[in-house]
């Protein structure tokens, strides 16, 4: 059960992250990355670690996903879109994958993975709640500051000026 649970995750997250490369509406795209980011939460959820699941689910699902996503609504199209796409380029990232894939799968098959043995006893969530709240908590609020700054600079960007009359187009 756990094998097809995994490999329903696998499929979900790969496909929606080459979903959220190849579709032509940034719209779509973000919604794309919204769901690969929570295929990984699932990958987290299979190694039972439910608190970095969670977390992964409200941080990059809730916030930045969705900040992506608010951005992207904001800006308007012809600034994103007025460049003339060259062919070559694909064939030049799907060849970039193909050897970074490469190399990462390398290096986890020379890393001994299969030979680890571990009988460390599993760490509690509650502790890890406590360290966030305790010692990473200054941490955890220079990353709310820069995600609030993030979206202020997003409305900045979204608000227009008519080039013409010189007035505000709110």
């Amino acid at each position: 059960m756990v094998d097809a649970t995994f490999l329903a995750v696998s499929v979900l997250t790969i496909g929606s992250a080459i979903a959220a490369l190849e579709i032509r509406s940034m719209i779509y795209g973000s919604i794309a990355l919204m769901i690969t980011l929570a295929g990984v939460a699932g990958f987290f959820l299979l190694l039972d670690a439910p608190f970095v699941a969670m977390f992964q689910i409200s941080v990059y699902v809730g916030s930045i996903a969705v900040l992506i996503l608010f951005t992207v609504m904001l800006v308007r199209r012809e600034l994103i879109f007025n460049k003339i796409e060259d062919p070559r380029r694909r064939y030049a990232g799907i060849g970039l994958m193909i050897v970074t894939m490469l190399g990462i799968g390398t290096i986890i098959l020379g890393s001994g993975l299969k030979t680890m043995e571990v009988d460390a006893p599993s760490v509690d969530f509650r502790e890890i709640g406590e360290d966030f709240l305790t010692y990473y908590s200054p941490a955890l609020v220079v990353m709310a500051l820069i995600l609030a700054s993030a979206v202020i600079g997003a409305l900045v960007l979204a608000r227009r000026e008519d080039v013409t009359t010189g007035q505000r187009a709110d």
